[in-house]
């Protein structure tokens, strides 16, 4: 492994996508990611389209990390567990609070064996209160922490009735900040020797994500327009061949209007009563956006258009799919997408990283692994004999996927692919 953090072990015990998005971002910085899996499999395996216990999604968050599947409930299992962990710099879990405690796998067990240890859990409330054992899951908690209520709130008309997102923001951003939290924790250690434990709640995540949350939170009347307190107000329209697109810059707002004026050469619309206030522009709106979309038409091109949205400040931008920003100038600059083998002899197209570095070079992405693909390797390296491991596998305490039994599965290591696209 190479990067900014080659040389840091981490055993991510977590499945879905909070914690083993938070440990394919460490892996994405160059540290070595041992995936600890039950017998009963990671469920995001099974994620549609998924063949033969490998999908798509699992591979987003989980290519190039090793993978061992371990039964605590089995003789010998929960020493294998501790051996591990005893190598960790860090650990990572996001099942409910106090469940890797009933299995003797807590942080106050394991940081007495190494106190160096980074012990990072993500679960929907935290660790302690009145909501610790609450079930979360990231279109429950973006409920219960105002996103959803915010977006019907403020667009609620078009929605005719409440709707969550169809991404996990909770868990993306849980999963993002405790990585930051990891960072900062690996960085304490430099100084002080010791590791502590990290706690990072979704809902708590939520509100510290939210730039606005201190207009809800406060109890005044804040007095400020509505137009320059979200984007909501950020409006869409045609381009000259039919593009679909949007703008960042309220037509709206006191402080952006002027913006659209210049761009139009249309300092006559404010002395226009429609149009002279935010209040009026706000109700006479559908008139003010039909001005500006004609005029938008009279261009040739789009580049024509933006470059005159650029003289003014204003931002703009074309609505793309995934596949079609991918398939774009700039994704070929930036690396934005990855090939990674799908272990069936086809590929999967993953995204890339989102940073460059000037010193560090980062591995490519790696191979997806199999259920208990490198139980034999890990553990042998942890000085675990071939006929022990032969024994824990007879018994259970070992699990394994059949694929990850073959021969060629000892050929595609974790690690050896990932070419850009």
């Amino acid at each position: 492994m190479s990067g900014p953090l080659a040389g840091i072990r981490v055993v991510d015990f977590s499945r879905v996508l909070a914690g083993p998005l938070c440990a394919r971002t460490l892996q994405d910085l160059g540290a070595e990611v041992i995936k600890v899996e039950p017998p009963s499999p990671d469920v995001s395996r099974f994620a549609f389209p998924s063949t033969d216990g490998m999908s798509g999604y699992y591979a987003q968050q989980n290519a190039g990390k090793r993978n061992v599947s371990i039964n605590l409930n089995v003789p010998g299992a929960y020493d294998l567990a501790l051996k591990l962990c005893d190598t960790a710099d860090v650990v990572v879990e996001n099942f409910r609070a106090g469940t890797l405690g009933f299995f003797g796998l807590d942080y106050a067990t394991l940081s007495k064996r190494n106190p160096r240890l980074i012990y990072a859990s993500i679960t929907g409330y935290g660790q302690g209160g009145p909501w610790r054992s609450r079930m979360a899951y990231a279109p429950t908690v973006q409920a219960e922490a105002g996103f959803t209520e915010n977006s019907v709130r403020h667009y609620g008309e078009a929605l005719k009735e409440p709707r969550t997102d169809s991404l996990s923001h909770a868990d993306v951003y849980a999963g993002l900040q405790a990585v930051i939290a990891i960072l900062a924790a690996l960085n304490s250690r430099q100084s002080t020797g010791q590791g502590q434990y990290v706690d990072v709640a979704m809902a708590a995540t939520l509100l510290a994500v939210n730039e606005r949350a201190h207009v809800d939170l406060s109890d005044e009347d804040i007095g400020a327009e509505p137009a320059v307190l979200g984007a909501t107000d950020c409006s869409f329209f045609t381009g000259p061949q039919g593009e679909h697109f949007t703008v960042a810059t309220s037509i709206v707002g006191s402080r952006t209007f002027p913006s659209w004026l210049r761009a139009m050469r249309r300092v006559d619309l404010m002395d226009d009563p429609r149009f002279s206030s935010a209040a009026a522009r706000r109700l006479n709106f559908g008139a003010l956006h039909q001005i500006i979309q004609s005029w938008m038409l009279t261009f040739p091109d789009m580049a024509t258009l933006d470059a005159q949205f650029d003289e003014a400040k204003i931002a703009m931008g074309e609505i793309r799919s995934i596949k079609q920003l991918t398939q774009s100038e700039w994704s070929d600059y930036w690396g934005a997408v990855q090939l990674v083998p799908d272990r069936s002899g086809g590929e999967y197209k993953l995204p890339g990283r989102p940073w460059h570095f000037s010193r560090d070079e980062l591995t490519p992405i790696g191979t997806p692994a199999f259920q208990g693909e490198h139980n034999r390797e890990v553990f042998r390296e942890l000085g675990v004999s071939e006929t022990q491991l032969q024994q824990l596998s007879e018994t259970g305490a070992l699990v394994a996927h059949r694929r990850a039994l073959e021969p060629e599965a000892a050929v595609k290591p974790a690690g050896a692919s990932g070419q850009a696209a």
